[in-house]
């Protein structure tokens, strides 16, 4: 039998680790790790914890930002993630932009897959799309 390594965590480069790590932990609902929850001066990683997958957040003096859809500076990495309906993803994107993201293209009216693609404030490109739940472990 085949074993695999188990998927822990996506890491986020960025400018202010916890400036960052609060616009996904509001956007997800995840959690601090423990330890994690109070600003430290001088931060350079912090971990939310996930019901699936960990998001960690480590610090880099400078981050260019992507230049998405332009090829100029590529994504490098986006986050994808998913709701049920039509009417709930408006509801996110309300949400992401009240949170302070900003939104890079809008393809609400796709038939196949209604989508919009946001950029976190520290410029890091996100989706999310309307889609049916899978099983976990199933391939896309």
């Amino acid at each position: 039998m085949t074993s695999f390594p188990r998927l822990r965590q996506v890491v986020l480069d960025c400018e202010d680790v916890r400036a960052t790590a609060e616009f996904y932990r509001e956007l997800f609902g995840l959690t601090y790790r423990e330890g994690h929850e109070t600003p430290e001066p001088g931060e350079d990683w912090l971990t939310l914890r996930g019901p699936d997958v960990d998001l960690a957040f480590q610090r880099v003096d400078r981050l260019e930002r992507t230049t998405w859809p332009d090829p100029e500076v590529a994504q490098q990495l986006h986050l994808e993630s998913s709701v049920p309906t039509a009417d709930e993803l408006l509801r996110q994107r309300d949400r992401v932009l009240a949170l302070g993201g900003r939104q890079v293209l809008d393809r609400f009216d796709d038939e196949d897959e209604p989508l919009f693609v946001f950029a976190d404030p520290a410029g890091h490109t996100f989706c999310i799309f309307v889609a049916a739940d899978r099983p976990r472990g199933e391939a896309t």
